[in-house]
């Protein structure tokens, strides 16, 4: 199991900058590849970005050039530096963790965090 806590959503004016971060405990040594979603009342949720054990990262590309995702191995911790948001940045941000265990694959989610972009 592994449990994740996110902090650093809120209200912010377009063009300002926010961050995110999410702490994970538990079994995090299952854990293979971290990311953040998010969700609009009358959206499916949205993959934002994925960061790998690796280091390999992946954006969608409405965010390319304005986010960036980071994680600190030492501290179990990711986090989602935006900029430049746009008023359609406005979401509940999830953060995840994929855990792999021999052959299963299991997602872990962060309570959520609302970013609102105002014009």
């Amino acid at each position: 199991q592994v449990h994740l806590v996110e902090s650093g959503g809120g209200l912010v004016q377009a063009g300002g900058s926010l961050r995110l971060s999410c702490a994970a405990s538990g079994d995090t040594r299952c854990i293979s590849a971290m990311a953040w979603y998010r969700r609009t009342p009358d959206q499916e949720r949205e993959l934002v970005a994925e960061m790998t054990n690796g280091g390999s990262v992946w954006y969608t590309d409405s965010v390319k050039g304005r986010f960036g995702i980071s994680r600190d191995n030492r501290k179990n911790r990711v986090y989602l530096q935006m900029n430049l948001l746009k008023p359609q940045d406005t979401a509940v941000y999830y953060c995840n963790a994929e855990c792999r265990v021999a052959t299963e694959t299991s997602h872990y989610w962060g309570q959520g965090s609302q970013v609102t972009v105002a014009s």
